[in-house]
C-alpha cells in the first residue's frame, strides 16, 4: 500500500519524507496505527509531503525510506512475521546504521533484539538490531506508565506485556520508570535505544501524548532525507491535556 499526504502549509513543500509502516497487518494493536498517523500529520503541518508505505510478509521491501514505525502484536502475529523479519533484518540493520529513525513497539521491539524465549522454552529469533533479549514472564505488566527521559522529558503511555526484556551493554534505555514496570519490573528501565532507533512497550498510542518524541523522530527523518529540520511552533494543548490525564490515572 502507498498513500500520499500533501503538506498543509502555504507555498511549496519543504521536502518529502518516505514513511514505512512495518507489518501493519499483523503488528498493529492497542492503537499503534496512531503513531504512524501522528508522524504523517505533524510532518504535513511542518510543510513536508509524506509518502506512506507499508510492508507485510510477501511484499517487496522498499529500497530506501526516511523513517520506519512498527507496532505490537499478539504471539500469533509475531509467529506470522518472524521468518520474514529475519529475511529483511539485514536491510533494517543497514538502515539503522545509516541513520534511519525507527519506532518499534512491544512485540516488534522484542524481535528487534536477539530473540524471545517463550514460556515453553521455544526461541523465537530476533534480528539483533538492538542489544536486548526477552523471556516470557508469569504475569502481565499492565497499566499506565510514566518515564523520565534524557531527551524528551516525561514520557507517558500504557504498557501491556508479559515479556521480560533485559538490555545488554550495546543498548541504552528509552527511559527510567517513575510509575509502572517497564522492561522487566526490576531494573527500572523501559525500552531501548540504539542509533536513532527507539524500542518501547508503551502503547496508547505513544506519539499523540508525546509530541517531543514524534518531533525528534521527524527531525532525524528530515536529516536523513538530506534537509535541515527547522520546525515551526505547533499547538500541542490537547496533547498536554492528554498527558496530564494519563499521569493522574492510577495503575
Amino acid at each position: 500500500m502507498t498513500a500520499r499526504y500533501e503538506h498543509t502549509t502555504d507555498g511549496p513543500a519543504r521536502g518529502s519524507l518516505r514513511l514505512l509502516q512495518l507489518y501493519p497487518r499483523d503488528m498493529n494493536i492497542y492503537g499503534d496505527w496512531g503513531n504512524t498517523l501522528v508522524l504523517a500529520r505533524r510532518a504535513q503541518w511542518q510543510g513536508y509531503d509524506v509518502e506512506l508505505l507499508s510492508y507485510d510478509p510477501g511484499d517487496e521491501l522498499p529500497s530506501d525510506v526516511d523513517i520506519l514505525v512498527g507496532g505490537g502484536g499478539q504471539d500469533s502475529g509475531q509467529d506470522r512475521i518472524k521468518e520474514d523479519l529475519v529475511k529483511v533484518g539485514p536491510a533494517l540493520k543497514a538502515w539503522a546504521a545509516d541513520g534511519v529513525p525507527m519506532l518499534a513497539i512491544c512485540g516488534l521491539y522484542q524481535l528487534f533484539g536477539h530473540g524471545f524465549t517463550t514460556a515453553k522454552g521455544q526461541e523465537i529469533p530476533g534480528i539483533s538490531l538492538m542489544d536486548a533479549h526477552t523471556v516470557a514472564g508469569d504475569t502481565r505488566l499492565i497499566g499506565n506508565i510514566t518515564l523520565g527521559t534524557e531527551d524528551f522529558g516525561a514520557v507517558v503511555g500504557y504498557e501491556n506485556h508479559s515479556g521480560l526484556t533485559t538490555l545488554g551493554p550495546g543498548a541504552r534505555p528509552f527511559g527510567t520508570v517513575r510509575v509502572g514496570d517497564g522492561n522487566n519490573g526490576k531494573d527500572s528501565t523501559e525500552g531501548g535505544r540504539v542509533h536513532h532507533v527507539i524500542g518501547t512497550y508503551l502503547h496508547g498510542s505513544l506519539l499523540p501524548k508525546n509530541p517531543a518524541v514524534a518531533d525528534w523522530l521527524l527531525a532525524r527523518a528530515v536529516e536523513h532525507s538530506g534537509a535541515t529540520w527547522e520546525p515551526e511552533p505547533l499547538d500541542d494543548a490537547w496533547a498536554e491535556r492528554a498527558r496530564t490525564v494519563a499521569m493522574s490515572r492510577p495503575r
